[in-house]
């Protein structure tokens, strides 16, 4: 076994005179120019995204460092608290009729967009039902190509009745629908900005959000303002949002990132990086005594869950035996791998493949660590395929390289050679999709809040590269279930079809699921009012910064 050693650095750079220049001037440069700028640093919330962003543009609003920015321009229909229920955004209320598949939206008339020279020389206007027939006509445009053209596919129909109401028919049921909704490619945007900024609207967004478009030095710096005219209030009737401003910057490196956020030039991080997880958390997931007093540790379920997928269209032999399947699956201890890998940091999948924190997850007898149940499978898979050396090549990443070398180590104890083939992730995400990898480390973030979502990874139909089914798993019982399912609209019924295919995968084990993941969030003790939500999205509507 190779292991791969990775020594890092620290640069000489220093990061928080770049980072102070970066997010305060823009800042200050647009306020009042006098000695009180300098302590207003109690108005802006500060954090790094470490990755790129592509664009501003909800439409290709696909990832986290996306999602993020553009929760905080933009509205849609609906959108969700952080107990994922379904609760009114721009639409005040709404009526399903369960016969026709039509869902009524009642528009609020209070939004207006933010304020720009596109809307002449009222400066905004107010959002009407038909900005979102222009919006939903523009995500599926082909010439948009927009990766979120897929939140639609059920829909039939969808038109502005009046101002106030629009309506949606959709083309058969499917009661994860309004939960769709929510998702950022759904948001509201308006005609005038779009066909004025055409190609650049990427950078130049217009929505109606809490905060509004400043300036984006991108891979530097992007500064986001306060709407004074935004349409929401708190439970005491004042307008949202608190902040005066956000300001993003873009370390790539995780380690000086969490640098920064020691030193107080951030407000908050997101997850934990290899490179400091033992600096600040100890191993069995509390915060370092150290640092109690200046941080807040949030942590929540995640809905992700992380598994290892087996190619079922495979050739190789070991990959179409259930037993051996099932002995990777019992062969390793997954508290053990959580506790001293993830410090805890996440809930051993002993379950099924639907993760904590969502509807539908239930306590099915999932796998479980039993380490002779495991080799007596190997054997069985041995004495019937007449191969005395059996042997598995696991293709991942090199973020999750310590995980898989575990879990080699724990199965090569049993008589199961396994070989790991780290790729960097493009690499790894085109290789799944195409089939050219007999197992790969793999994760499923939901998209909404349903375990449908989850579910839908396994239905035959969806076999990638058309869809999300990379493992090629295919069962007709399954499929019954699944098509049964989208015809239920109560989902204390439907979470019953839900356990049952969960527990058609475990026993058909076409995935090694590994542990169900945690919104894990370091907070400076000076904020208040930044929760923490299963699917980890960033609201800062409700932030506020003490100086």
């Amino acid at each position: 076994m190779t292991r791969i050693a990775r020594k890092i650095s620290l640069p000489t750079i220093n990061y928080s005179l770049l980072f102070l220049i970066a997010t305060l001037a823009p800042i200050l440069a647009t306020s009042c120019k006098d000695s009180t700028d300098a302590s207003r640093d109690h108005e802006v919330f500060r954090y790094n995204e470490h990755s790129n962003i592509a664009s501003l543009d909800p439409a290709f609003a696909r990832n986290p460092q996306t999602i993020w920015p553009t929760n905080q321009l933009f509205n849609g229909l609906v959108q969700l608290d952080d107990d994922l229920n379904i609760i009114p955004d721009i639409a005040k209320s709404w009526v399903i009729n369960d016969s026709t598949q039509t869902y009524t939206f009642t528009l609020r008339d209070d939004v207006k967009y933010h304020k720009n020279e596109v809307f002449g020389n009222t400066k905004t206007r107010k959002v009407i039902a038909e900005d979102f027939t222009y919006s939903f006509d523009r995500l599926l445009d082909d010439k948009v190509a927009s990766p979120g053209s897929w939140v639609l596919q059920n829909v039939a129909s969808y038109s502005a009745k009046n101002d106030s109401t629009f309506i949606i028919k959709l083309k058969k049921p499917f009661p994860a629908f309004l939960g769709l909704l929510s998702m950022r490619y759904c948001s509201v945007v308006p005609k005038e900005a779009v066909e004025h900024y055409g190609n650049t609207f990427r950078r130049n967004p217009v929505g109606t959000g809490p905060f509004l478009f400043k300036m984006w030095e991108e891979n530097i710096k992007l500064v986001l303002r306060k709407n004074p005219d935004y349409f929401e209030k708190d439970k005491e009737g004042n307008q949202l949002p608190y902040m005066e401003a956000v300001a993003i910057t873009f370390l790539p490196d995780k380690q000086s990132e969490f640098l920064q956020f020691i030193q107080g030039n951030l407000d908050f991080m997101s997850g934990l990086d290899n490179s400091y997880k033992d600096e600040i958390v100890t191993t069995t997931g509390q915060l370092q005594p150290k640092y109690e007093n200046k941080v807040n540790l949030i942590t929540a379920p995640f809905l992700n869950t992380e598994y290892l997928g087996f190619y079922l269209d495979s050739s190789t032999e070991e990959i179409n035996s259930k037993n051996l399947r099932q002995a990777v699956n019992y062969g390793f201890d997954r508290v053990k791998m959580v506790t001293y890998l993830r410090n805890g940091m996440g809930f051993p999948a002993v379950n099924g493949f639907i993760p904590k924190g969502l509807p539908g997850f239930e306590e099915i007898e999932g796998f479980s660590y039993n380490p002779q149940k495991a080799k007596e499978l190997i054997e069985t898979y041995k004495t019937e395929a007449g191969d005395d050396q059996p042997e598995i090549t696991i293709g991942t990443n090199a973020q999750y390289l310590d995980v898989c070398e575990y879990i080699q180590r724990e199965l090569e104890k049993l008589g199961l050679k396994v070989i790991i083939d780290v790729v960097p992730p493009s690499t790894l995400r085109q290789m799944k999709s195409s089939g050219e990898l007999d197992i790969f480390r793999a994760s499923w973030i939901a998209d909404y809040p349903d375990a449908e979502n989850y579910l839908s990874l396994f239905y035959s139909p969806n076999f990638a590269p058309n869809g999300p089914n990379y493992m090629h798993y295919k069962n007709a019982i399954f499929d019954s279930l699944y098509i049964q399912s989208q015809n239920i609209s109560d989902i204390k019924i439907r979470k019953n079809y839900y356990r049952k295919m969960d527990s058609l995968i475990i026993a058909d084990a076409p995935i090694v699921p590994l542990y169900y993941d945690m919104a894990v969030r370091l907070v400076s003790k000076k904020i208040s009012g930044l929760g923490v939500n299963p699917q980890n999205f960033l609201v800062l509507k409700r932030v506020k910064k003490i100086k």
